[in-house]
């Protein structure tokens, strides 16, 4: 069903894992998808190449998040393109696991960043040069929500975000704009199972009220629901998608 057609969605960090999900669920349902990547061109042309093979419409644009003119270039090329940008997903985000009194100021400032600078850059950009009546989808944790040893920079900068999202909310309402956050739990993308045994991942699985990890589908259906007409009467939210782990 094209509950998103002709929708510009421009989604961050989406050339793997959730993110590339998320671009291929939202040009499945009729929107044209920018890809933005950091690094990695040859996973975004591929993301890019398998929405087109199926008859969808994507764009693959470098812009590191982190910085605030490649932000405003990002916003400059995808306009030029497609002539608006209709929804911004920023799904960026790096996640660095050690216990604090092993955090580096490195680490830290890495985490902030992507993660919070990186979400500040585009909401700022997007506060001028998003459309009239367009939606923010912006990513947190289900984390946040436990306190697990060894995440708490990374939940920290994800608390930064929820609360970014829910005063830019009322700052951007008058335009009919729309912005919430999404908190994943425990997801299958190499972000997350990278170094963790499968005791570790069958102990978090179990969490869940299904007995398994989330798989990204699992978030691109959260994510395309928030993009849509349908969710627009929902704003300033942070909405858990996690399999009731929390």
């Amino acid at each position: 069903m094209n509950t998103l057609q002709d929708k510009v969605i421009l989604v961050t960090g989406a050339s793997r894992g959730i993110g590339a999900s998320i671009a291929h669920n939202l040009a499945a349902a009729g929107a044209k998808v920018i890809v933005n990547y950091a690094g990695s061109k040859e996973a975004a042309d591929q993301t890019v190449n398998e929405i087109l093979g199926k008859g969808g419409e994507a764009i693959a644009i470098q812009a590191d998040v982190s910085n605030s003119a490649a932000v405003k270039t990002l916003f400059d090329q995808a306009i030029a393109h497609y002539g608006r940008v209709d929804v911004l997903v920023n799904n960026a985000g790096i996640m660095i696991t050690k216990l604090l009194k092993d955090t580096t100021d490195e680490d830290f400032a890495k985490q902030f960043d992507v993660n919070v600078k990186g979400t500040f850059n585009t909401m700022r950009e997007a506060a001028t040069r998003l459309a009239d009546k367009g939606s923010i989808i912006n990513f947190s944790t289900s984390v946040n929500r436990i306190m697990l040893p060894g995440y708490s920079t990374y939940v920290a900068t994800k608390a930064a975000v929820e609360q970014l999202s829910r005063v830019f909310s009322k700052e951007v309402g008058d335009r009919g704009i729309n912005v919430n956050s999404i908190s994943p739990g425990p997801t299958n993308t190499e972000l997350f199972t990278n170094g963790k045994p499968k005791e570790v991942i069958d102990r978090l699985a179990s969490l869940s009220a299904f007995n398994r990890i989330g798989e990204p589908e699992d978030i691109a259906r959260v994510v395309a629901f928030l993009a849509s007409d349908e969710a627009k009467w929902i704003t300033a939210q942070n909405i858990g998608a996690n399999g009731g782990m929390a």
